[in-house]
């Protein structure tokens, strides 16, 4: 079975090292790490975020290595303006200043365009727009394997978002959900499952996005999975940004060695499992609100079950992938670690409950996202 490569993009929200909110401070931070990471750390809709991408790579630990050194660049680059990078969901705390769209063209046209999304009617930024997410890229994939990949998929990516589920907190309140990110971003036009088209219909269809403006353009693409514009792979595009690495890395790859399973089929041109539209809503909601230590729905009968029994059956599912490339071992060690701890969102809230303060919650992070 082919090692198929794979690559992360990470984002993250800056907050004020004293007050813990959200600040304006990306092309500061972006200018200084930028000397040595070029094109690997980049901007993001607001002035509040960064973000950063991985190399396409082959090697579990060698995008372990990479992804540390990248947030470890951005950390001390942070540090210089008095800032921090976090890496959850949705920002803990509100911001003390109104949040800005970043000066491109692009930024300010899709401000723009889609205005209701952006700000309140005063004009001021709306705060429930700033969201961060782990994007999981594999390849190497044209677009109609892409395509018939998500297809095969989309089943089971309401379980790899349960179990990246990090944003219990926004702005100050708990808000019930295990990813709050995940209703948040959903706002967006084209934000779900990826739709069953063939190469020729998905290229028609998505034009005629285009051109009556519900996108801005092609790169406007939201959906949980979707080949990628700017690189030959299928991107994933389901979980929240996560303070724990070793977390990311198991997000990676459990996707790369569930789809280096499913190509198999893909390639025998096997059907995509026939999964309604509402079923897999449904299991995005149930993931959302409970992640891994609630229910989800079974990617083959539709009914309620554990989402760590869930968890587990795409890991057998994952295992020909898993082995090709060395990682079931440090798979199922790290499953049984976050199963233990109940994952970020988990882990947000047990910080919480021992200090009573969303101070400490932003201070974990903090030091999970950058090792320090």
């Amino acid at each position: 079975m082919k090692i198929l490569t794979m690559g992360v993009e990470e984002e993250f929200v800056l907050v004020d090292r004293a007050t813990r909110a959200p600040v304006n401070r990306a092309p500061e931070v972006i200018r200084r790490a930028g000397r040595e990471l070029g094109p690997q750390l980049q901007t993001e809709f607001f002035n509040a975020q960064v973000e950063i991408c991985t190399r396409a790579t082959a090697s579990r630990r060698d995008l372990r290595d990479e992804l540390s050194r990248l947030r470890a660049t951005v950390g001390a680059a942070a540090r210089d303006v008095h800032c921090v990078p976090i890496a959850s969901g949705t920002p803990v705390l509100p911001p003390e200043e109104p949040l800005t769209v970043t000066d491109t063209e692009r930024y300010r046209l899709m401000a723009r365009r889609f205005a209701s999304l952006v700000t309140r009617p005063d004009g001021i930024a709306r705060d429930d727009g700033l969201v961060c997410g782990c994007h999981i890229h594999v390849g190497t994939l044209d677009r109609g394997r892409a395509l018939a990949l998500a297809q095969h998929m989309r089943p089971w990516l309401p379980v790899l978002q349960a179990l990246a589920a990090n944003s219990p907190y926004a702005r100050g309140y708990d808000t019930g959900y295990q990813s709050r990110r995940a209703v948040e971003h959903a706002r967006w036009p084209t934000v779900g499952p990826t739709p069953m088209l063939d190469e020729p219909r998905y290229l028609a269809h998505v034009a005629r996005l285009v051109e009556d403006g519900t996108l801005l353009d092609d790169r406007m693409v939201y959906w949980h999975a979707r080949p990628s514009e700017h690189v030959p792979t299928l991107e994933i595009r389901v979980a929240d940004t996560n303070a724990d690495l070793d977390t990311v890395v198991l997000l990676a790859i459990l996707v790369r060695g569930l789809a280096a399973t499913l190509l198999d089929r893909v390639d025998a041109r096997v059907p995509p499992p026939p999964v309604p539209d509402p079923i897999l809503l449904r299991a995005h909601r149930l993931a959302a609100v409970q992640g891994i230590t609630g229910n989800g729905l079974d990617p083959v009968d539709g009914r309620e079950r554990p989402a760590a029994e869930l968890l587990e059956a795409l890991l057998v599912l994952a295992q020909p992938g898993l082995d090709s490339a060395g990682d079931t071992d440090w798979a199922w060690e790290q499953w049984e670690r976050i199963r233990a701890d109940g994952g970020g969102a988990a882990r947000q809230r047990a910080v919480f409950l021992r200090h009573r303060r969303f101070g400490a919650v932003v201070d974990a992070l903090a030091a999970a996202t950058t090792g320090s």
